[in-house]
């Protein structure tokens, strides 16, 4: 199994060095950038498998690193670490196309537990995996080697959470997923602290998909449960 690289970039030396210490230390390999612009620059030159990414740095904000990474069509797993910790702030990273969200100060332990779930969402040999199944449900169709999904004739580009997400829903398609079984699917454990993650990755996948929002034909909230994927938008 090849080395996973992994590209830290945060403008607070103690941090990122401490970051770089126990991530290395965990079998990763690792570069890192000091302020926004070289992050930037890094990404869009070299290869990695995920970036754990600052919002508050010089010359460049996490958000506009963010911005400019999804722009370019990289679909690489961006974990934002930060002391912007509101829900607004949450917000604006997932709709920036972060994949998660820790906010300072963390447990390097929730950090790498956070890396591995990931990494093993992006992975090759989970798409190959997937690309074996039916990914065609009425009017959606799904493709994992490009994060991609078409509705009506559509191509719509997903972030990998927002990719994971629909194939879940796609697996129980007219059916309701609860809360919990997609925090299991998609990251890899329940927790009740990541509900309100979920329900904005879920707003992201809805604004891409429906014609109209506040009136969704194929993504419905199902109170008190989760949420059901109904694939005919006149089902």
């Amino acid at each position: 199994m090849n080395e996973k690289r992994i590209l830290i970039v945060d403008d607070d030396d103690e941090i990122r060095e401490l970051l770089e210490f126990d991530v290395a230390q965990s079998g990763y390999f690792v570069d890192t950038a000091k302020d926004g612009m070289e992050g930037l620059h890094k990404a869009l030159n070299n290869a990695y498998d995920l970036i754990l990414l600052d919002v508050m740095m010089p010359k460049m904000n996490g958000f506009d690193v963010c911005k400019n990474i999804r722009k370019a069509k990289l679909a690489i797993p961006i974990l934002m670490l930060t002391a912007k910790g509101t829900i607004d702030d949450k917000t604006e990273g997932f709709d920036c196309g972060a994949d998660d969200y820790l906010v300072k100060p963390f447990d390097i332990q929730e950090v790498l537990l956070r890396i591995r779930v990931l990494l093993r969402r992006n992975s090759f040999e989970d798409k190959t995996s997937l690309s074996d199944e039916v990914l065609k449900a009425g009017d959606i169709q799904i493709f994992p080697e490009t994060l991609e999904c078409i509705i009506v004739n559509k191509r719509i580009k997903l972030t990998p959470t927002e990719f994971e997400i629909l194939y879940c829903l796609m697996q129980h398609f007219n059916n309701p997923v609860t809360l919990a079984a997609l925090l299991d699917e998609v990251w890899g454990y329940d927790s009740s602290e990541d509900v309100r993650m979920l329900r904005v990755h879920v707003g992201g996948l809805r604004n891409k998909i429906e014609p109209d929002t506040k009136n969704p034909k194929y993504l419905h909230t199902v109170t008190n449960v989760g949420y059901k994927l109904t694939p005919f938008a006149n089902g």
